[in-house]
């Protein structure tokens, strides 16, 4: 950090409320968003308020820190490196994200910039209201950032983009005055802002002056389209009724003020909706036709290609809209999303039949498919899968991963189907492969080449595609930036603004003099003529740095190298699983995206030998917040899987710091269990005495420790189970029935369930066979004693293989424990390499086999409520289906409840340092749900029934216990 940013930060902490943080993993974190490039900046400030904004912006209105550069950030998602900076970066999102006030009737909503849109919309939704422009990031986009670059998306045609409901915003302007603007009278502007400040004042008077005397320049420079030249929007600066300075600052990338809070026009939902899906035999196809569909007047048309289709397949997301896209003699090369909306719902069946009709009797395109997604639900399914095309296209396999620099162009709709046509020849010209997806009714396409970030080449394909884009979108009549903002590509802002790019300038320079703000994007100001763009390549990009980490280490730790800042992982929805230290933290350290930054840098610097025990220590501080639940390696569309990160990076940043007292016991507690079982009365006394307690949580750091069940020396033979012998030696060579796989926590800690479930396979006619108990080896795996687990599995792999070739299934109690047979199991950590062929099968799975030729059941009234293990709904999106399946055929219902994550997580609950927040992270989801269903909530993770007994003083069920009493 140079001297006068360091004054700076001095400077500003005496009066500051927010925090203030210029460590080195903050600055990695900061230094990369959804973009090519990456820039370190030299601190992160998160003000708390509109108060602190005032205090860094008076700040730097002083001499002495006239070149202290900062530019604002909001989710931080933005694909063309707009939020990057080698100054200050100002976080809105963590503290500034409150919605001040609905008004239903007058349909306006005050936020704060830091509020996420789907936040807003929840909050709305009661109402019977929404905030319009839809994006495919809305889990994670703040408004903030949605009014900095203009954001748009699916249904613009109708909606518009984000200015257009904006009507009031306060801005914090340079020198600390806030500018509350709104749109005014063309005729009475002046009486209207005879309040303000002499500096505002002036401000509008220079404005009206440079849009009055400038109109011919503005209407020949600027394309009409629906995605419009975002930013410094002088067009509708003044109209014939208005002058609404609001327009400038939409759009304006942070580059004018520090946008704090916004009052938004929000709309009423539309009440019945319905997607045609229609699949193509080519890409092509599916953009002449949407060309025609869009004349019957839909609210939106989405096109997908093939390769996000080919993704799509593999991802969670699949589960819920397969049936859509059924597969076709002749391979779907693209598919349009129509959707049509009405008040009523016989309006919207005859606007379907219509539809249908249409694509009946009109063979100017051959289509393999049309099936008809109808509901709220089923509609969010399917718009789900096509949110995700950004992930998804990151997911492909290779080196070569789809890249965002010329991903947004917009050109005339009419244009679009001729202008792709050239943009494919343009890169299959150049043996580059690529992915497709958009909004072809606004003419907006979303094109992301593959490319090796770190190959030598990349800067050279990446200048030249963009160059030949600008060439081509300019011809027909569009922008390179439809969507996306502008960023690291402004250099091309003289080639799209024309003429009118020195009026742009002065727009610059009348709100930010000395460049202070976000400099080198969009503008230069006027008042600085050596002032430059940023060029395309001037800013290093990611890959400089990917390349220099080991080949050896970019391939053991996966598709954690591949994170591209997407930022699915910012999902702001506390009923969703996704990444719970993040929910709870607010701090983006804490995040899959800010753990994969991390640990990439933490394996350049060991491979260039740079490494420092400060930052050793700042990455396992990251990691050590992790609770190890899977979310992000299930629901990522890259897959980033940072537990599996995590323990090869334990392993090794443990060969040079010490371990913590507790870590080898708890590591180690699935082969300690056996012994302490052998005295469940004495050690639950112990555990109970507040002299063992203090000192468990003073000297090694953990709280609340489980007793252990009074019966878990459970006889197998009083409930008709066949415990195995070791050598299998007592198991019938026909035998038949099912093989159970104990796990330590469930067997000595929640015994009841096996009992049940015992009970329940008795009762089936099932033989249960149990497998003498052994260590998972799961714990081992969390703590990265590798090559530990490695013998442990290796031990394990030879008596489950056994039982595989025997042709018996193998089922686990616990979801997170089972699962480690199927996934860290199959995984090389470099010590001894799997050699086993199994499959331990969910409970779940294994009984929806069972069923599937048995009389079901009479169904009754009794109705339950599921609450499945993170791990298991992320990982294998169908099991809580299941179980609703097997509920079925038992004659009960059973609802799916969408939560979060329940905060306990194994061992993170009961780690003294993160108890705090395991309770929050409960409360967060878990607390209001667990209180209203009482017994008839179920939940299938050991961990979270624990959790529910710590907080609640009472024990959950496990649906098999459900099960086991209603059966006679």
């Amino acid at each position: 950090m140079n001297q006068v940013t360091q004054r700076f930060l001095d400077t500003l902490c005496t009066h500051f409320e927010g925090d203030i943080d210029s460590s080195d993993a903050a600055r990695q974190v900061f230094s990369t968003d959804n973009s090519i490039y990456q820039r370190e900046p030299q601190a992160v400030v998160y003000p708390k308020n509109t108060q602190d904004l005032i205090h860094i912006a008076t700040l730097m209105q002083q001499e002495e820190f006239r070149q202290v550069v900062i530019t604002p950030r909001g989710g931080g998602t933005g694909t063309n490196g707009q939020s990057l900076t080698d100054g200050i970066i100002v976080d809105i999102s963590r503290h500034m994200n409150r919605i001040l006030h609905i008004d239903p009737v007058k349909r306006t909503a005050r936020v704060q910039a830091g509020v996420v849109k789907d936040q807003l919309n929840a909050a709305l939704a009661p109402y019977g209201l929404f905030f319009a422009p839809e994006l495919s990031t809305s889990n994670r986009a703040t408004i903030g950032g949605m009014i900095s670059t203009d954001a748009s998306g699916q249904g613009s045609c109708r909606y518009g983009k984000t200015h257009h409901h904006v009507l009031e915003l306060s801005t914090v302007l340079i020198g600390g005055e806030v500018l509350d603007s709104k749109p005014l009278s063309r005729n009475n502007w002046e009486s209207e802002i005879s309040d303000k400040s002499e500096h505002q004042q002036a401000l509008y008077r220079q404005l009206f002056q440079l849009a009055q005397d400038n109109q011919e320049i503005i209407k020949r420079s600027f394309p009409v389209l629906n995605r419009s030249l975002t930013g410094y929007d002088l067009p509708n600066l003044l109209t014939e009724d208005t002058f609404n300075i609001n327009n400038i600052l939409c759009g304006s990338e942070g580059s004018l003020g520090f946008l704090t809070e916004a009052t938004l026009n929000v709309l009423p939902i539309p009440k019945h909706n319905l997607l045609i899906n229609i699949g193509y035999t080519d890409f092509q196809a599916a953009l002449r036709d949407a060309k025609a569909l869009m004349a019957l007047d839909p609210l939106s048309i989405e096109t997908v290609d093939s390769k996000v289709l080919g993704l799509a397949k593999q991802d969670i997301v699949w589960q819920n809209v397969a049936r859509y896209f059924p597969e076709t003699e002749v391979p779907t090369q693209g598919i349009n999303l129509v959707e049509l909306n009405a008040d009523d719902p016989a309006t919207l069946q005859q606007l379907k039949e219509a539809f249908l009709d249409h694509l009946k009797n009109d063979n100017s395109v051959q289509r393999l498919s049309i099936t008809v997604a109808e509901g709220s639900t089923e509609v969010k399914h399917v718009y789900a899968m096509r949110k995700r095309s950004v992930g998804l296209l990151g997911n492909v396999q290779g080196e070569k991963r789809p890249q965002p620099f010329v991903e947004d162009t917009a050109v005339p709709p009419e244009n679009l189907a001729d202008y792709i046509a050239e943009f494919r020849h343009l890169l299959d010209s150049m043996g580059l492969d690529y992915g497709m997806f958009g909004h072809v009714d606004a003419g907006v396409l979303h094109v992301r080449p593959l490319i090796d970030m770190k190959d030598d080449s990349a800067e050279q394909i990446i200048r030249k595609v963009s160059d030949k884009v600008v060439e081509l979108t300019h011809r027909y009549g569009g922008v390179i930036w439809g969507e996306h903002g502008k960023g690291l590509r402004s250099g091309y802002a003289p080639t799209f603004f024309g003429a009118a790019y020195p009026l742009v300038q002065k727009v610059k320079g009348l709100f930010d003099t000395r460049n202070q703000l976000n400099p080198g994007k969009i503008a230069t100001p006027d008042t600085i003529p050596t002032a430059k763009l940023i060029d395309l390549t001037a800013i290093d990009f990611r890959g400089k740095r990917d390349k220099q980490v080991s080949p050896k280490d970019w391939t053991e730790f996966g598709s954690m190298m591949h994170c591209n800042g997407n930022g699915a992982c910012f999902n702001y929805d506390l009923d969703d699983p996704m990444c719970p230290s993040y929910k709870v933290t607010r701090n983006r350290i804490h995040s899959p995206k800010g753990r994969a930054t991390l640990i990439k840098e933490w394996l350049r610097r060991e491979t260039v030998q740079q490494n420092s025990d400060t930052f050793d220590k700042e990455v396992y501080e990251a990691l050590h917040g992790c609770l190890s639940c899977k979310s992000c390696a299930g629901q990522c569309p890259v897959k980033v899987d940072i537990p599996d990160s995590k323990a090869r990076f334990l392993e090794r940043f443990h060969t040079k710091h010490p371990r913590q007292r507790r870590d080898s016991a708890l590591a180690n507690l699935e082969k300690l269990l056996p012994y302490i079982a052998k005295a469940p009365s004495l050690y639950n006394t112990l555990q109970a005495n507040a002299w063992v307690q203090k000192i468990q949580r003073e000297y090694f750091g953990l709280v609340a420790s489980p007793s252990l069940h009074p019966s878990c020396n459970l006889r197998w033979s009083d409930y008709g189970a066949i415990l195995l012998n070791r050598d299998l030696s007592n198991l019938p060579a026909k035998a038949t029935g099912v093989v159970l796989v104990q796990d330590a926590f469930t067997r000595y800690f929640d015994t009841d369930l096996w009992i049940a479930l015992l009970r329940f396979l008795a009762k089936l006619g099932v033989q249960a066979y149990v497998l003498p108990y052994f260590p998972n080896g799961k714990p081992l795996h969390v703590h990265g004693y590798l090559a530990e687990f490695e013998a442990q599995r290796a031990k394990n792999e030879v008596i489950l293989s056994q039982i595989q070739a025997r042709g018996l299934p193998l089922v686990g109690v616990d979801p997170a424990v089972t699962l480690t047979y199927r996934q860290e199991y199959r995984r090389h950590y470099g010590h001894i390499e799997p050699k086993g062929n199994f499959h331990v099968q969910l409970l779940q799975e294994w009984l929806t086999d069972w069923i599937k030729d048995k009389s079901a059941h009479a169904m009754t009234q009794q109705e339950y409520y599921l609450a499945a293990h993170c791990t298991e709904k992320t990982q294998v999106p169908a099991a809580p289906k299941q179980w609703q399946e097997v509920f079925a055929h038992f004659g009960l219902n059973l609802k799916v409840l969408n939560l979060g994550c329940c905060g306990m997580a194994g061992t993170y609950g009961h780690e003294a340092e993160h108890r705090s927040q395991s309770e929050k992270l409960y409360q967060m989801s878990w607390a209001e749900k667990s209180r209203q269903h009482q017994d008839k909530m179920l939940a299938t993770g050991y961990s979270c029934r624990s959790q529910v007994k710590l907080v609640e003083q009472r024990r959950m069920k496990h649906p098999i216990e459900v099960l086991a009493d209603i059966l006679p």
